[in-house]
């Protein structure tokens, strides 16, 4: 049991767990849930840390066949830019590994930005805090536990 489950057992919120037998050659760790489940990849988020340029550190929550638009996510979190986390800091952050860092459940509160694309999706799925093992959930239920705000992050 992760703390992303235990965050939505608690909430009450409808959800289905998805795992499967996570490679570790694998590289694209959200590429490979949708091939291995069979899911449409626009249908999987991944989720990205990234440090602002006034030192915060937040979140995003994009399709796994985009990149994040990093001038959109500053924009969107009222900074100037954007970088990629280091993915140590991620880990310590949020409290779950590189590939398996789930938008629920992170060690501390961080701002978090979901991309607009899943408001057209009845359900996406996200990491459920480890590697092989993904969430399948209401876009809405994930930005309220989360206290996500959409915006257009992501860029193909």
């Amino acid at each position: 049991m992760t703390p992303a489950v235990k965050i939505l057992e608690k909430a009450g919120v409808a959800f289905q767990l998805n795992s499967y037998e996570h490679d570790p050659r694998t590289p694209a760790y959200g590429e490979e849930a949708a091939r291995v489940l069979g899911l449409p990849a626009d249908e999987v988020f991944k989720t990205l840390l990234a440090r602002l340029d006034d030192g915060r550190l937040a979140v995003a929550i994009v399709p796994v066949p985009c990149q994040l638009d990093l001038k959109a996510l500053a924009r969107a979190a009222g900074a100037r830019k954007a970088s990629l986390a280091d993915p140590a800091e991620a880990e310590r952050a949020t409290g779950y590994v590189v590939g398996g860092i789930s938008p629920l459940g992170q060690r501390k509160r961080l701002p978090t930005f979901l991309d607009e694309s899943a408001r057209a999706l009845e359900a996406i799925h996200v990491s459920g805090g480890r590697r092989g093992l993904e969430i399948r959930l209401a876009p809405g239920d994930l930005a309220r536990l989360t206290g996500a705000r959409e915006a257009p992050l992501a860029r193909r």
